[in-house]
């Protein structure tokens, strides 16, 4: 698959979708060299590293974070008997470690972005770290550990799974939430799918995918869940890249017909997996 797709937050620049075959994501190249990603994510538009809302979209986005935020922690709750310690990696400014925080999840998070991490701290008592940190945590010290939006910006996808394996408690459990290609809107939208959000968004997935993904690290999807919010907040920022113009209405209605399509398709916009040991499985 190649689709030449536009960065339409940052740079302007464009970039190509191609699929890998072993594991059949999509990947975003040219792939920015390590040293020069961070200066894709420079912008005052980026909204997962700001808590301003200053427009439409921003609130919009804030909004959904909000009423995601009690989902999120109702799920990490039925993940667990008994301990409660919760790694957030890439937790942005830390809103969610804050309601986990205050229904007594033991709570840490790696957040490379300098300016999101000083919010999440003054949120978190102090208990988000640079990216670096993660290398240095002890193993086997966490019963859940999160990526809300995350994996699809790790530069070493592999690499970063077998830590985060290494990491989880033998009963534990990963959540990983990622924008899903499959989709009604991604199909529509093609080359406008905000969710592609290239360069930042190194890879894009499928359920496939995913599933061959973590199965390498001896790991096993148990569940797929929707997020239904996500529909809408990308079908808007598409139909913005798609005419030139902000259009609520159609982004709107495109997202709902994105999310009835997904009643009977299991293709919802955005997805959590929700994924064990294999080892654990019955």
């Amino acid at each position: 698959m190649l689709l030449k797709v536009k960065d339409y937050s940052v740079s302007g620049e464009e970039f190509t979708l191609v699929k890998n075959l072993e594991y059949g994501f999509l990947e975003t190249s040219p792939k920015p060299l390590d040293d020069k990603l961070p200066r894709y994510y420079e912008s005052e538009d980026y909204i997962s590293h700001t808590d301003s809302k200053r427009n439409l979209f921003e609130k919009v986005y804030h909004l959904v974070r909000l009423l995601s935020l009690k989902n999120k922690l109702k799920l990490i709750n039925t993940c667990v008997l008994d301990g409660k310690s919760l790694l957030d990696i890439g937790c942005g400014t830390g809103d969610f470690l804050k309601i986990a925080l205050r229904n007594n999840w033991k709570v840490s998070g790696i957040e490379p972005n300098k300016q999101a991490r000083a919010l999440a701290n003054k949120k978190t008592n102090n208990v988000v770290f640079d990216a670096e940190e993660l290398f240095t945590l002890k193993p086997n010290s966490f019963d859940v550990i999160t990526l809300w939006h995350v994996l699809e910006h790790l530069p070493n996808l592999e690499n970063h799974i077998s830590i985060i394996k290494k990491l989880l408690k033998p009963n534990g459990t990963l959540i990983i939430a990622v924008p899903n290609y499959k989709s009604y809107d991604a199909e529509y939208y093609k080359q406008y799918w905000a969710a592609f959000d290239v360069p930042r968004h190194l890879y894009h997935f499928n359920q496939d995918s995913i599933a061959k993904l973590v199965l390498k690290e001896g790991l096993k999807v148990n569940k797929v869940k929707p997020m239904w919010f996500d529909a809408f907040y990308v079908s808007m920022l598409s139909e913005k890249y798609k005419t030139g113009t902000l259009k609520p209405i159609q982004g709107v209605w495109r997202g709902l017909l994105s999310n009835i399509k997904a009643l009977s398709s299991k293709e919802a916009s955005s997805l959590i997996y929700i994924i064990k040991n294999v080892k654990n499985q019955i």
